[in-house]
């Protein structure tokens, strides 16, 4: 089983002094993860996203880390795909770039960024992400295959050109699909590149995720691979705060993850301004309940059906708590199938100190528990 970490680059309260910090802060999370003994980082690609992700320029951030590391993967988790955020072609060159300078470390995700605020900023088709994002794929999929790239699909057609330089990783780095949903999930398998499970409804709806994953790999044809190489590669979020003190663990995990779940709904299902203050001595189990109620309650009102998803990010049952409350946890997810666990730690209220504790722990306990196991299988 393989551990990374993933950056949104979330931000309460956010002046320019704090976003610049909260930059800077991310890559010494980064550095330590290596460190730590974690197998990779993450970077998402969001745009405009007050509060939620500050993480616009993944590519830049991710190149940075790269020069401050040496062994740790370095994984685009993911790139915005629809050609007005990202020309293949361009995300091609700028994959190869990287995955070159840093020996072959690069993981290559593809996602919509299907917000009303992200699409209207740079002109998306809103109507066109999914068909885009696969049609990006297949370029990227095949552009090294031969000495010059050409394409011609129902979207984008590209006469005979070089893609340079070429990437370390033949014939390319890994792809992944950020998914979400049981059509997601099926739409990575017959491609054949990894899911990312970027939920947080829980071990239990993380195995029947995995059902569905492996279910479509088996009934693959093969017409809709992408690449010549195929990547059944199952990551799963994994949002956690670890430190000594167990209580202080879960209320400073719980906060950053409601602070997570308000921002997001902010910008996903037009939710208010997430609630910023951190008051001391709070319960903040009850606060992520209350809120799980008035989404439900706003739902009901615009008579908009309440699925189980509806209030997944507002499930407080994670790794929040101590090393071995996120052995447990972990535990959990791999019986459910979970073949990378994907920590969450940067969220927008949780303090660098905090961040860099839990990684600590994560490196001196969590990780070798596991190592441990699987050296001494059979």
């Amino acid at each position: 089983m393989k551990f990374s970490v993933i950056f949104e680059a979330q931000l309460a309260d956010p002046t320019v002094e704090r976003e610049h910090q909260v930059i800077h802060d991310s890559v010494e999370q980064a550095v330590l993860a290596e460190e730590m003994g974690f197998d990779r980082v993450w970077a998402v690609e969001h745009h405009s996203l007050k509060w939620y992700a500050h993480m616009s320029a993944p590519e830049i951030f991710l190149t940075w880390v790269a020069a401050r590391t040496s062994t740790i993967r370095i994984g685009h988790g993911v790139v915005c795909m629809p050609f007005n955020f990202n020309h293949p072609a361009r995300v091609a060159e700028r994959a190869a770039m990287l995955d070159l300078l840093s020996g072959g470390r690069l993981d290559l995700g593809a996602g919509r960024g299907g917000t009303e605020q992200e699409t209207s900023l740079c002109g998306v088709d809103k109507e066109r992400t999914a068909q885009e994002v696969e049609e990006a794929l297949r370029i990227i999929g095949k552009a090294w295959e031969k000495d010059e790239l050409e394409h011609h699909g129902e979207l984008l057609d590209i006469g005979p050109h070089p893609i340079l330089p070429r990437p370390k990783q033949t014939p390319h780095p890994p792809l992944f699909l950020a998914c979400s949903r049981t059509e997601t999930l099926t739409q990575a398998a017959e491609l054949g590149i990894g899911a990312l499970v970027m939920g947080f409804a829980g071990p239990g709806a993380i195995a029947g995720m995995r059902q569905a994953y492996d279910a479509a790999i088996e009934a693959r044809t093969g017409a809709r691979l992408v690449s010549s190489v195929v990547n059944d590669h199952f990551s799963v979020l994994c949002p956690t705060i670890v430190l000594d003190d167990r209580e202080a663990a879960r209320r400073v995990g719980i906060r950053g993850q409601r602070f997570f779940a308000q921002s997001i709904g902010h910008w996903y299902g037009g939710a208010g301004v997430p609630d910023e203050a951190v008051v001391e001595g709070v319960d903040e189990a009850a606060r992520m309940r209350e809120a799980a109620e008035q989404v439900v309650a706003r739902l009901h009102e615009h008579n908009i059906p309440v699925r189980p998803t509806s209030t997944a990010t507002f499930n407080a049952d994670h790794a929040y708590g101590t090393a071995d409350d996120a052995i447990a946890y972990v535990e959990r997810l791999r019986d459910a199938g979970a073949d990378e666990i994907m920590c969450v730690v940067q969220m927008g209220t949780v303090p660098q100190e905090a961040c860099l504790e839990t990684l600590r722990q994560w490196g001196e306990r969590v990780i070798p528990h596991f190592r441990a196991q699987e050296a001494a299988a059979p």
